[in-house]
């Protein structure tokens, strides 16, 4: 029976992981589950899973979460903080850590993971999108074994040989990476009315259930441009090996293209349970709870190149790929930064590309070589978005 730490228990990622956990209660026990605002949730998560411990951001909810606890007659031991989420990630008793806590936040947990040697399924794509390097290189030091869980990246990494070798394209007969992506709500509106996007609107993805964080960045697809950056370092490939494909039906969530003219394709429903699952049995296979396709009945696939006219953000990541660490850092603060005014109707849609765009303009190029230099330029980039932000109002 393998211990399972979920990271970001209450988001779709971590619900999900739950539903698969309960399919096999012979294979995972629950050792550790963790919340930001969703107390209540959390609590009732806490009921059915019993784990030892539950983890709540900060102590303004612990005592929310400690009164639930008595109502519900749980026992898990509740703690807070930061410190708190890198010492269940990291605990002697812990197999797996499915690191699903979206954004900035979760990279310190997620790093103690690989810095324990654990396996961890990687839902969190700002780790390696913020600190790239010392990630992969503490995996390798630590030996720790690196699941992408994104739909894209859990599909290319089905696609390639078992026997990858990291960043070696050339040597297993791959042409290039093509990432697939739905273009998110907005693929086929006028640009002309993208300045009068509502928050209900761009929340409205028409194919996957996902966080409001997320779903805005599917809509931009500074999504699929955080998930071009963490490509690169989950498989060490350049930015020119990999392509973006469009692809609205999210059938076939990601191909590798081979030199002697195969593609090989992963396809499936889109369900983040089948990722979960594929990491959670790796390199076994468990049922996930989702339906097969119906090749009977299965719509026409389509496929375009994405225009950066439509998606300036991809554009951005793509450009802050080829730049370097300290590049992506300060996108993704300034992103989130961006994303968060735009939800709470300070900014308009069409800003965000605006307040990204500018950060990393007001900002001089620097190298970074440590994970206080990250945080440093993460900070500093997340100032000057606010800035930014304050002065469009």
């Amino acid at each position: 029976m393998l211990t399972v730490t979920v990271l970001g228990s209450t988001g779709s990622i971590g619900c999900n992981t739950l539903d698969v956990i309960a399919r096999h209660p012979g294979k995972y026990r629950v050792f550790a589950i963790t919340g930001n605002t969703q107390i209540e949730t959390l609590m009732q998560q806490a009921k059915v899973y019993a784990p030892r411990f539950v983890v709540v951001s900060d102590e303004e909810r612990i005592e929310q979460a400690r009164e639930l606890a008595k109502q519900l007659q749980v026992e898990s031991e509740i703690l807070c903080g930061s410190r708190a989420l890198e010492e269940v990630a990291s605990a002697a008793e812990v197999d797996v850590v499915m690191a699903a806590i979206v954004g900035a936040a979760g990279l310190l947990p997620t790093l103690s993971a690989v810095r324990a040697g654990k396996r961890v399924l990687l839902a969190n794509k700002e780790a390696l999108v913020m600190s790239g390097a010392l990630f992969m290189d503490a995996a390798r030091q630590s030996g720790a074994e690196i699941l992408p869980i994104d739909s894209e990246h859990n599909a290319i990494f089905q696609c390639l040989p078992r026997d990858f070798g990291y960043g070696e394209l050339n040597r297993s007969g791959i042409q290039q990476i093509l990432l697939t992506g739905s273009g998110g709500p907005f693929r086929e509106r006028p640009l002309e009315s993208f300045a009068g996007i509502t928050v209900d609107e761009a929340c409205a993805h028409p194919n996957w259930q996902m966080g409001r964080k997320i779903t805005i960045d599917s809509a931009t697809m500074m999504n699929k441009g955080l998930e071009f950056i963490e490509a690169c370092w989950l498989f060490g490939v350049k930015p020119q090996e990999i392509t973006v494909v469009l692809h609205p039906q999210s059938t076939i969530h990601s191909m590798v293209q081979y030199v002697d003219g195969s593609v090989i394709a992963q396809m499936g429903n889109p369900d983040m349970r089948t990722p979960i699952a594929f990491g959670l049995a790796y390199p076994d296979r468990i049922d996930a709870g989702v339906a097969p396709l119906n090749f009977s009945t299965l719509a026409d696939l389509t496929f375009s190149t994405p225009s950066y006219e439509r998606y300036p953000n991809l554009k951005l990541a793509i450009q802050a790929c080829e730049a370097g660490q300290a590049e992506t850092t300060r996108l993704n603060a300034a992103n989130e930064v961006a994303v968060d005014a735009f939800l709470n109707e300070r900014i308009k849609f069409t800003q965000i590309t605006e307040v990204n765009e500018e950060t990393l303009n007001r900002l001089e190029p620097i190298k970074v070589s440590s994970l206080q230099q990250v945080l440093e330029q993460d900070r500093l980039a997340r100032e000057t978005a606010q800035r930014i932000v304050r002065g469009l109002n």
